[in-house]
């Protein structure tokens, strides 16, 4: 036999041999299978398993009584916002924060901002932040790490605190009836995959021209040509966004209060909220899988090209929660996030890691913590909400905390309450005014070099 194919046939068979050892033997499957004994109350527990929702058997009795509603420190709010079937919730968080500051200035009895405005601007940017992309990796292949987030990630509707401040910094805001919601914008996902479509159409069409040598003129041309595209079909699903548009407040009873005043997005903006968005305000968060007290960047992790990416300091929880209670003290909101649906009692709103008993159940335990639970991918930031509300105790230290929802009047009458253990395993990140923030913290921001993390790093994914 030609030596060359012994050695092959001989490798091969080693590799089958040790693909076989790492298989389940017959021997390994007999040991495994001991782990159920079919007792008759194994079976009774199987029997129920398998015909009902796991978290309905799981709900500790213990842990299900009424709850304490009371909270010692809370900023006050009026009306619940609602964001439907859309992955929107960074942007209603980021508004009802600017919304619960006008309402208390000027003493209004409701208010709500246009989400669908922003959200229309948003789609916009994302869509130039795309293709503007390809055109900057057009030299590398389409196997390529970039290239495959680019074509993977074209638009989306989620997003982050950074968002908020590059569209309404560049935007403005309006009144929600001067350009309320349309059936696509609370129901997104189908308008989202057209405009995926397009976007990785054009896409390619970038490509081959930026490989040809067109240029950069006309690659510039061509790229107008189709946001142009995108526009039209946001304008047929959103609605056309105003430029100019006449408003009062109003009373209770619906009668203007004061002239009415002709206001553009950005006017409107600066009379009534007038922050500067993107120096009043730091993103802290609480990362246990990174070293604390580092300063990190999200590389191509930003709303629009000309944006912002992605910048926060990792920070221990106890720190973040300080900032927290001065800010809710002060009676002022922030934008939350978390990993909401963990321990998540969906009738009375509470999440409690107490809550569910799944251990007891299939005869386990959970132990992973925090740290390993950001490692394995089982957590991340899902959603992001309002903090409004905090819980002291006699000592001065949390309790509970409360967060403004947007899912309407879901969970108790439209909050949800953590208590501060949950907080501290299911937080992550929290956009704070810099007048509650410590200098130690601020001059991390000034002095130290961000640390760059790939924008496919798992831990950031968009929130929903």
């Amino acid at each position: 036999m030609n030596k060359s194919i012994a050695t092959f046939l001989f490798l091969a068979f080693a590799m089958g041999t040790q693909a076989q050892k790492g298989g389940i033997s017959d021997e390994m499957l007999r040991e495994i299978k001991k782990s159920y004994q079919a007792t008759p109350s194994e079976k009774a527990l199987r029997n129920a398993v398998t015909a009902n929702d796991v978290r309905v058997l799981a709900v500790n009795r213990d842990n299900a009584s009424n709850y304490d509603t009371y909270f010692s420190h809370k900023v006050s709010s009026k009306g619940i916002t609602n964001q439907k079937s859309s992955g929107r919730c960074w942007l209603f968080t980021g508004l009802n924060i600017f919304r619960a500051k006008m309402i208390a200035r000027y003493d209004l009895p409701s208010l709500e901002f246009s989400q669908n405005y922003n959200f229309f601007w948003d789609q916009l940017e994302k869509a130039n932040l795309f293709l503007q992309g390809v055109l900057d990796t057009y030299e590398k292949p389409m196997d390529d790490k970039m290239v495959q987030f680019l074509f993977k990630n074209p638009v989306s509707d989620g997003g982050q605190f950074t968002g908020v401040v590059d569209i309404i910094g560049k935007y403005g805001l309006v009144p929600k009836e001067v350009m309320p919601e349309t059936y696509n914008s609370e129901n997104t996902s189908q308008m989202s995959s057209f405009i995926k479509l397009k976007l990785r159409e054009q896409g390619l069409r970038l490509r081959e021209l930026a490989a040809k040598g067109v240029k950069e003129a006309e690659l510039e041309k061509n790229k107008t040509e189709m946001l142009g595209t995108i526009y039209r079909m946001l304008v047929y699903t959103l609605g056309e966004p105003v430029t100019s548009f006449q408003w009062a407040p109003r009373d209770a009873e619906g009668k203007p209060v004061g002239e009415m005043k002709t206001y553009t997005p950005q006017s409107f903006y600066k009379e009534f909220i007038n922050e500067d968005l993107e120096n009043d305000y730091v993103m802290v968060m609480n990362d246990p899988s990174r070293p604390f007290w580092k300063v990190y960047e999200i590389d191509f992790d930003r709303h629009a090209y000309d944006g912002h990416n992605w910048l926060y300091v990792n920070l221990p929880v106890d720190e973040i929660k300080q900032m927290a209670i001065a800010s809710i003290k002060d009676s002022t909101m922030m934008y939350f996030s978390c990993d909401v649906n963990q321990s998540l009692d969906k009738e009375r709103g509470l999440l409690d890691l107490k809550n569910y008993d799944y251990g007891s159940l299939f005869g386990t335990t959970f132990g992973m913590d925090k740290k390993q639970r950001i490692q394995t991918l089982a957590s991340g930031s899902t959603h992001a909400m309002t903090l409004m509300a905090v819980d002291l105790d006699s000592a001065g230290k949390p309790v509970k905390w409360m967060v403004e929802n947007s899912w309407g009047q879901y969970g108790f009458k439209g909050h949800l309450i953590m208590t501060d253990e949950w907080f501290n395993e299911y937080m992550f990140r929290l956009a704070v005014n810099k007048k509650y923030v410590p200098a130690k913290v601020l001059d991390l921001m000034k002095k130290e070099k961000p640390i760059r993390l790939p924008a496919w790093d798992p831990m950031f994914a968009n929130e929903e």
